[in-house]
């Protein structure tokens, strides 16, 4: 970084942006092409709501990101991301937001006690993986209990594990972990999947996914590791026990935007609020994009579009008021 880039009283910047992960590594080489300097504020590693390089990094083969005909990783594809940002000139500081201030221009946003002012603020923190919110879960979490995976799966080599949930994400999980494990249960709530055609029949075709309609775990057992769950028939209430060595949760996403909700318009469900076809905000000169602020799409490309726009938008906007 720039010397005294973080003091109080240094020259602003044109741009930062708050958060990683396509849409804000999108944001900051377009940015950084226009020689805006940007400063990517990216998260911290030991954060799993604000992980550098977005929910990608939990990500296994991405087959659907044009001009990758035989698919690539997620986070490769991050960190390819990334070095084009650098190589226009970007900057980076692996570390969390902690505070902003959209109160006055240069806007602030602060990383522990240090101070870093901009002109233009682009968010794009993103969302994160729910939870059951189950006794022992967090307890449990990298001790049978998962969310990830891309980043687990390797360790229940031979195992009978479980997935929650019944949309792409919970059938793309089940399907990578077949890789590995020996038998993969599917416990959805419903006699049906949200997820698209293709991975339903992916999913059905493997012999190693066997499903659990109209079930939902109620228990999570287990002291020092994953024993097994209790699930309940949504129908009957009856339970049953299922003896799994992992439970991997993939039942939805929350938007990372309690560090703006002073400041920015959310929608009911959280979700930042951009006008259409911008990735403007409420508050001029702050731009928004990617999954902290689409509740619809979701995908690697789309949030690499909404970067895009933010970036453009940023720029006109530096323009327009004489910077």
């Amino acid at each position: 970084m720039s010397s005294g880039a973080g003091s109080p009283d240094a020259t602003p910047r044109d741009v930062i942006i708050v958060g990683s992960g396509p849409a804000g590594l999108t944001a900051a080489i377009y940015t950084a092409r226009a020689s805006l300097q940007p400063l990517v504020i990216e998260g911290e590693p030991s954060s799993t709501s604000d992980q550098p390089g977005g929910q990608l990094m939990l990500t296994t083969d991405v087959e659907n990101y044009p001009g990758f005909p035989d698919g690539v990783l997620g986070p490769d594809l991050m960190a390819s991301f990334r070095a084009q940002a650098e190589r226009f000139g970007a900057e980076f500081l692996t570390a969390k937001a902690t505070k902003i201030d959209f109160g006055e221009q240069p806007f602030s946003v602060w990383v522990g006690d240090v101070r870093y002012r901009s002109r233009t603020v682009i968010v794009s923190t993103g969302a994160q993986s729910l939870l059951l919110e189950l006794p022992n879960e967090e307890r449990l979490i990298g001790h049978g209990v998962s969310t990830c995976a891309t980043c687990d799966g390797f360790f229940f080599r031979g195992q009978e594990i479980a997935v929650v949930g019944g949309g792409d994400s919970a059938l793309e999980e089940a399907t990578f972990l077949t890789r590995f494990a020996a038998k993969v249960y599917v416990v959805h709530r419903r006699d049906e999947l949200r997820a698209s055609k293709i991975m339903q029949d992916r999913a059905f075709a493997n012999e190693r996914i066997e499903f659990l309609w109209n079930r939902q775990v109620v228990e999570i057992l287990g002291d020092e590791r994953l024993e097994g769950v209790m699930l309940e028939d949504t129908q009957t209430k009856q339970r049953s026990p299922l003896d799994i060595s992992g439970l991997f949760i993939a039942i939805g996403h929350r938007p990372n935007t309690d560090l703006f909700a002073d400041w920015l318009d959310r929608k009911p469900n959280g979700y930042l609020v951009t006008e259409a076809g911008s990735a403007r905000t409420n508050i001029e000169g702050v731009f928004a994009c990617g999954d902290v602020q689409d509740d619809y799409y979701r995908q690697a490309v789309t949030a690499a579009g909404s970067g895009c726009q933010a970036a453009i938008d940023a720029e006109r906007w530096l323009e327009a008021h004489g910077h």
